[in-house]
């Protein structure tokens, strides 16, 4: 594409053409235009770095909050998942039991005797005791 130079603009250039010559022109002058405005140039890149810090700031203390009460729903779930694991042994042994007492004879006949104390026939019981730690 051709560059255009003011002086050598004609109506039957491409509006196209145009603007790109524009846009471009703009721009050079404006880089060759750095003017140096002593302390106001320092203070505005100051105030946009702390309007920086500042916005950082805000969303680390807007999320601190939301950030710890994750941590704690984890450590939360860590415990109940230990808790639920706990309580799936314990109904799996109790699962054994039931089922040793539905078909196991010997089972039946062990919970009798130490649990309710029965005897068969011409068999006597002996029951031992702890001692009371209260009595001299």
């Amino acid at each position: 594409m051709p560059h255009i130079r003011a002086h050598d603009y004609s109506p039957s250039a491409n509006k196209l053409e145009l603007f790109t010559f524009l846009v471009n022109e703009s721009f050079f002058r404006m880089s060759e235009r750095r003017v140096d405005l002593g302390i106001w140039g320092k203070l505005t890149k100051a105030v946009v770095f702390l309007l920086i810090i500042a916005a950082l700031s805000a969303v680390a203390v807007w999320y601190l909050p939301l950030i710890k009460q994750n941590e704690r729903m984890r450590a939360r779930i860590l415990r109940l998942e230990e808790e639920v694991t706990k309580e799936e042994k314990i109904a799996m042994r109790r699962k054994i039991a039931i089922e040793a007492l539905r078909n196991d004879p010997e089972t039946v006949e062990r919970y009798a005797r130490e649990k309710l104390g029965l005897a068969k026939p011409g068999e006597t019981v002996i029951r031992f005791e702890e001692p009371d730690p209260n009595r001299p």
